[in-house]
């Protein structure tokens, strides 16, 4: 089994139909869902690109056995240092690959803290 996170908002994915796979906004403008792979990496993404953002947020948990899009693991942004590969979905996430959801709490400043 290998896992993988995808950050939403919670609304979001509470709002999107549970018999349909889930598409986020951001996969028209960059042909790919992104995630990532890690406690310690999702966190430094998160505060990296959300810190500012405010809202609740989950991580979904996937499986990527289970995935039915293409999955690839590329290389970040040139300059970007967080990871030296990023897995990207490059198709809607089925419904049964994400095994779990996880909360990710937030400090008064908005930076993340921690998966629970």
């Amino acid at each position: 089994m290998s896992l993988i996170y995808h950050l939403v908002t919670t609304t979001r994915w509470h709002q999107w139909p549970s018999d349909q796979p889930y598409l986020p906004a951001e996969y028209a403008i960059d042909g790919f869902v992104h995630c990532t792979a890690g406690d310690e990496l999702m966190i430094a993404v998160a505060n990296r690109f959300y810190q500012h953002v405010p809202g609740d947020y989950l991580l979904l948990v996937i499986d990527t056995e289970y995935l039915t899009s293409l999955l690839k693991w590329e290389a970040p942004s040139p300059g970007d240092t967080l990871a030296a590969r990023f897995p990207h979905i490059y198709g809607p996430i089925n419904r049964d690959a994400v095994v779990a959801t996880k909360s990710i709490l937030r400090g008064n400043d908005g930076r993340f803290l921690t998966i629970v």
